[in-house]
């Protein structure tokens, strides 16, 4: 099957990936996703034949007809059309596919279509390139044939092939295993999975070396505090390590009812109710609210979790260009008739860019199109509004006007896990009915009693909010001052320092890391390799100190690997 997933950078870049074999370092600097490739396996029946003869199930490949230029281009887009559907109304052979709205597993499902039903793999180093219609039967043609593979029955009794039961020989661990390989044989390192000794916030110990620590979310320093490590400590004496079954069983601890009571109430809500999981979280809560008839918009830089949800929820998922809410007012207009819910979702603040949507127009089309409106807060609760109270607070909405809440306790609550918040029937029907709580174990009460006391702090705290934009402010007005691309940062204590070069990321990143700081590379295929970047998460914690050493670091050190970057500025954006 094609597109089984690969390991993710992180929880905050996770897609799912199949990768060819790399032959170069800078090929091998990528163990993360494909923007071109699906999150599961393909939908073949979205692959268009010319013949019966040439499709069968299951068999052996034996050769077909070649097709013509003419036949081909045929297959080519029609494969386009069956998954970008009306998008493609005026869809030509040189019509850019960002132009009509395919998000990057739209994209890839397209291309392994063509994989499938042709036989073989595209080098991964060409997806990038592939922007048009055109270029991919280019590429079909120099990389995959245009004879379309046939398949014999197979008997009975054939034997079955070790890589279809033996893990060790299925072709996409091969395939990680040989960039791995060729990762460490190339002198280049992994840089994934580091083991970080003892409390992670503005300094981070690696090997025994203390770093300034730019790669953790501890936002406002919950996470080590000793209020709550003492209040941890006290749940575990009274309650023990785990509620040791569902909340609906016997799970319930008074614990899960205060936080839930507190969350509720610091973000102006009805009611709430936790998950064990950030991304549990989003997969369950969306694939059970909606369904087959319902359509959900989503941003295209939507996080792994929303777009899993809404896979496994059967829903029409339409992405809609990042931040661009006049778009999601256009489809809606068009096209809102024809389903039951819509659902739009947005998230407060996007981990990658650090940007911020425009939530009061968010709010006037879900209101004029009667639809529901979903903010994943995982990383603007603590961090946006002048208490931490997120983007509600930014922008000073109604709390009533936004229909789902979510967001994280690993973050600025220094725990592990998720809630929802919202009007008291959500909340009930979630409780009782949807699969990722019911069918799990309660949050546990260390976990539970980190992310009250966190909560509780916060509010005794807001300091720790206005320090914590400070810091950020700072760092972002420094990278600027010397030229460095920052994207789309504003407001926010994500910080992308864009590099465009998957190669020179990593470089810098290990440039800096001998000069103590410790931040994380974003490689292509996470990324467009022209948004090759690091990325800065900063923290209450972090000192002005540290942040003007760090800046000092990275234009020094970028010099010597780019000396052009910086001198020309072009990369830099307002």
């Amino acid at each position: 099957e094609i597109g089984q997933p690969l390991p993710e950078i992180d929880e905050e870049t996770s897609r799912e990936s199949t990768a060819s074999k790399q032959t170069s370092p800078e090929a091998a600097a990528q163990p993360t996703e494909s923007a071109w490739q699906p999150a599961g396996g393909v939908d073949e029946s979205a692959v268009e034949t010319p013949s019966d003869e040439a499709t069968t199930s299951d068999g052996v490949e034996t050769p077909s007809k070649p097709l013509s230029r003419e036949e081909l281009t045929q297959v080519v887009l029609e494969q386009v059309r069956k998954i970008a559907k009306e998008r493609a109304a005026e869809l030509t052979l040189d019509t850019h596919i960002a132009e009509i709205g395919l998000d990057s597993l739209e994209r890839m499902e397209i291309l392994a279509s063509l994989e499938e039903y042709f036989g073989g793999r595209f080098p991964e180093e060409i997806l990038p390139d592939l922007e048009t219609c055109r270029q991919v039967i280019e590429a079909v043609e120099k990389y995959l044939g245009t004879t379309p593979r046939r398949r014999s029955p197979v008997p009975a009794d054939a034997e079955i092939p070790e890589s279809a039961y033996r893990f060790e020989k299925f072709p996409e661990y091969v395939s990680l295993r040989e960039r791995l390989d060729f990762l460490q044989s190339s002198g280049l390192g992994n840089p994934f999975f580091t083991v970080h000794e003892g409390i992670t916030n503005d300094r981070t110990i690696i090997g025994g070396r203390e770093l300034i620590n730019f790669s953790s979310y501890n936002y406002i320093g919950m996470s080590g505090d000793p209020t709550v490590i003492r209040a941890v400590q006290e749940a575990v004496e009274k309650y023990g390590t785990s509620v040791s079954a569902s909340r609906l069983v016997s799970g319930e601890k008074p614990l899960h009812r205060e936080l839930e009571r507190g969350l509720a109430d610091f973000f102006g809500t009805e009611d709430a109710v936790v998950f064990v999981g950030g991304h549990a979280t989003n997969e369950t809560v969306i694939g059970h609210l909606y369904g087959p008839g319902d359509l959900i918009l989503h941003d295209a830089l939507s996080h792994n979790s929303i777009v899993q949800g809404c896979i496994l929820s059967g829903a029409r998922r339409r992405p809609f260009p990042h931040n661009d809410w006049k778009a999601a007012d256009e489809i809606l207009s068009r096209y809102r008739h024809e389903y039951r819910r819509v659902l739009i979702v947005i998230e407060g603040t996007y981990s990658m860019d650090g940007d911020i949507p425009e939530l009061p127009r968010f709010i006037e089309i879900k209101k004029k199109h009667k639809a529901q409106l979903m903010i994943d807060e995982a990383h603007s609760a603590g961090t946006l509004g002048d208490t931490g109270r997120g983007i509600g607070e930014y922008y000073g909405v109604d709390r009533r006007d936004v229909d789902v809440w979510m967001g994280t306790l690993s973050k600025s609550f220094g725990s592990c896990g998720g809630y929802i918040a919202g009007v008291k029937p959500l909340i009930e029907y979630l409780k009782y009915t949807a699969p990722g709580f019911v069918f799990s174990v309660g949050l546990s009460p260390p976990n539970a009693a980190a992310a009250l006391a966190s909560l509780n702090l916060l509010k005794q705290e807001p300091e720790r909010v206005r320090t914590l934009h400070d810091r950020s402010k700072l760092f972002l007005e420094l990278a600027k001052e010397r030229g460095f691309n920052t994207g789309m940062s504003k407001d926010t204590p994500v910080v992308p320092i864009i590099i465009g070069n998957s190669m020179h990321a990593l470089l810098l990143s290990q440039a800096m890391f001998k000069r103590g700081i410790n931040v994380q590379p974003i490689l292509y295929p996470a990324v467009e390799e022209k948004a090759a970047r690091l990325r800065f998460f900063l923290t209450s914690c972090h000192t002005e100190e540290q942040i003007r050493y760090t800046i000092d670091v990275m234009t020094e050190e970028l010099n010597n690997i780019s000396p052009e970057y910086l001198a020309s500025k072009a990369a830099n954006s307002d």
